[in-house]
């Protein structure tokens, strides 16, 4: 094989992984910004009728181990604050974990969903679950101003400890 087109090869390769690795903040704000909007609309939703949403808690949702009140509250609260932290990615993992909890609980609690229903909460699923395990990227309150001033908060020997893992 010719060096020159393996080295070609290379530096063709470090240049894409250059550009996709600059598209890794836009690619996890456009992720909290669908899901945020996804759960947030669902969470109105609910609020706008909610004799219907306990209605719906009690006889379409079986929620297990809660009472249809207590499920349609915490549904509800979840759906209306995470997604809000998740959009501004003010506590993202946490958020992205609290609202992989919500789309689960929403799955297991039907008795029936359609195909295309499941399909999708397997889409927000995987986009929660990237979210949880990379953060919320660069372009979040997380990354911009709560990590740098909690490492300024903290001592040289926790920072030295932190960097270490």
């Amino acid at each position: 094989m010719n060096p020159s087109w393996l080295q070609s090869g290379f530096l063709f390769w470090q240049a894409l992984s250059k550009a996709l690795d600059s598209l890794r903040a836009p690619a996890a704000l456009a992720a909290r910004i669908y899901i945020a909007q996804v759960f947030f609309m669902a969470g109105l939703t609910k609020i706008r009728d909610w004799d219907t949403t306990i209605l719906l808690f009690t006889e379409e949702y079986k929620v297990p181990l809660l009472s249809p009140e207590l499920a349609a509250l915490m549904g509800t609260a979840g759906e209306l604050v995470l997604p809000v932290l998740l959009l501004l990615g003010l506590a993202g993992r946490f958020s992205a974990l609290g609202l992989s909890v919500v789309n689960v609980v929403a799955v297991i609690s039907l008795s029936e969903i359609a195909p295309a229903a499941l399909q999708q909460h397997i889409t927000w699923g995987v986009l929660l679950a990237a979210l949880a395990l990379y953060g919320p990227g660069r372009w979040s309150i997380d990354c911009a101003w709560l990590k740098p001033w909690l490492t300024r908060k903290l001592t040289p020997a926790a920072r030295a400890k932190l960097a270490m893992n």
